[in-house]
């Protein structure tokens, strides 16, 4: 078993306001701790990867097939892989959460997708 602190992580900047940090990884799925400042957002994009999250500070809109879902903290949500999607820090804190990705990604950044 490994062990993983967030404190000894340095993070990637993957879009203006976005922050990413690979927590831990299997072979079948990894953990990515993000943040995402007031006002930023990650345009529309997929990639293979089912993704599944939780927020635990902040309220983050998601788009998806043209719906907006706005999730806050305590909210989770699942993305089947390939399902084209955005997401918004439309409030005035900082979104701090989790993402699992199955089958993991190589790394924490959005350049390999």
């Amino acid at each position: 078993m490994e062990r993983v602190s967030l404190a000894d992580l340095e993070s990637s900047e993957v879009a203006d306001g976005v922050q990413l940090a690979l927590l831990a990884g299997t072979d079948s799925m990894n953990v990515q701790h993000f943040e995402i400042e007031p006002g930023a957002a990650l345009d529309e994009h997929s990639h293979p990867h089912e993704q599944t999250g939780y927020i635990v500070e902040g309220e983050l809109t998601f788009t998806v097939d043209g719906d907006e879902i706005v999730c806050g903290p305590g909210d989770s949500y699942g993305i089947p892989g390939k399902q084209a999607h955005a997401a918004e820090n439309r409030g005035d804190e900082t979104v701090r959460g989790v993402d699992i990705f199955s089958p993991p990604r190589e790394n924490p950044s959005w350049d390999d997708e």
